[in-house]
């Protein structure tokens, strides 16, 4: 019996795939409508999240509908504090809400034991969604798992929400970078431990998404961001060398090419703002590329969404790349636009 393909696992490991693969952030999500109504029979967010059926589920729901050929774990990247024991709430509206890290003293609350514990519905769901792949025939799909990068989760465990510049992390580790550097620590760790565990599970590829990467530059972006990731790169390189791994240095400009060269990921994503010229000629040779649809051309569907697809074929056909999205799909994107992307994204020669 012939294996089946995975498109995205061939681009990520440099072979040529049969197909332009694709899959989106945030395709498992409020625009779905079978999604909403999951969402409210669960009650809160982290309910949803950490009922493996019910996750499952979510992560299964856009590939029924559009035939994605990645299946991205249905979680959160604050999942990784909440384990580690700091509180955190997501409120209806609000998005969330974390017990903010304040000193060094709050650090002792804070305990790596806990994840494998605590994130258990999580490998469970990852368990049901793989055997549901299998099931109903989505054998071409991967199944891709992901964590926040140290830099982007610390952001939210120091100002205990989003926040527009995040000054309050800055400002630490600016004025006590040693201290700073041990809250990192404690992140990259979970996100090891957390990482390993998704793999032992079933995930066929990981994501690390870097979403506030655009608030640092020089140095502070070398040790903050470049260093960690490093880190958590060597660590799967070492123990799951057969698992890729995707970088998404979301505004880091022309520091992309630092990450890319620096951290061992295999894949860099781009961000809607990211020069496609540019990243074919100077990065594509070193990592396969994802990306970078703007969201809001999603949105928008019919010509301006075919034009932006197009802007993208004609600047990496011929390269390995993975088409996604710069950002996470809009909740008030139409499903219909999205159904228009697979069709136009299916009908492209490698």
């Amino acid at each position: 019996m012939n294996e089946i393909r995975k498109p995205i696992l061939d681009v990520l490991n440099k072979r040529v795939p049969e197909r332009v693969p694709f899959w989106l952030m945030r395709q498992a999500g409020r625009y779905l409508p079978e999604y909403r109504e999951l969402r409210n029979q669960a009650g809160s967010f982290l309910n949803l999240v950490y009922d493996p059926e019910k996750a499952s589920e979510v992560t299964m729901q856009p590939i029924r509908r559009f035939g994605m050929d990645g299946a991205i774990l249905f979680s959160d990247i604050l999942v990784v504090p909440d384990a580690l024991g700091q509180k955190v709430v997501f409120e209806a509206g609000e998005g969330p809400k974390l017990e903010a890290l304040t000193s060094e003293a709050d650090f002792r609350e804070l305990d790596l034991d806990r994840i494998e514990r605590h994130l258990a519905p999580v490998f469970e769901t990852i368990q049901r969604t793989r055997e549901k792949l299998r099931s109903e025939n989505f054998g071409s799909t991967a199944l891709i798992g992901f964590c926040g990068s140290p830099w982007t989760v610390a952001c939210y465990m120091v100002e205990g929400s989003g926040s527009r510049d995040f000054a309050k992390t800055k400002n630490w580790a600016r004025e006590n970078p040693e201290s700073f550097q041990k809250l990192i620590n404690i992140v990259t760790a979970a996100s090891c431990l957390y990482l390993t565990q998704q793999i032992n599970a079933g995930v066929e590829a990981v994501q690390l998404f870097e979403s506030h990467s655009g608030l640092l530059e020089g140095e502070e972006f070398e040790r903050w961001i470049i260093a960690p990731t490093h880190k958590i790169g060597e660590y799967l390189k070492d123990f799951h060398a057969d698992i890729p791994v995707i970088g998404f240095p979301r505004l880091a400009g022309m520091n992309v090419l630092d990450y890319a060269l620096e951290t061992l990921v295999d894949c860099v994503g781009l961000d809607q703002n990211a020069d496609l010229a540019w990243a074919a000629k100077e990065l594509s040779s070193h990592v396969a590329l994802q990306g970078n649809l703007d969201p809001e051309l999603l949105l928008a569907g019919g010509p301006a969404l075919d034009a932006g697809l197009e802007k993208i074929y004609a600047a990496l056909k011929g390269k390995p790349f993975i088409l996604n999205l710069g950002h996470g799909v809009i909740k008030e994107t139409p499903v219909e636009h999205v159904q228009r992307l697979a069709n136009v994204v299916r009908g492209w020669a490698v």
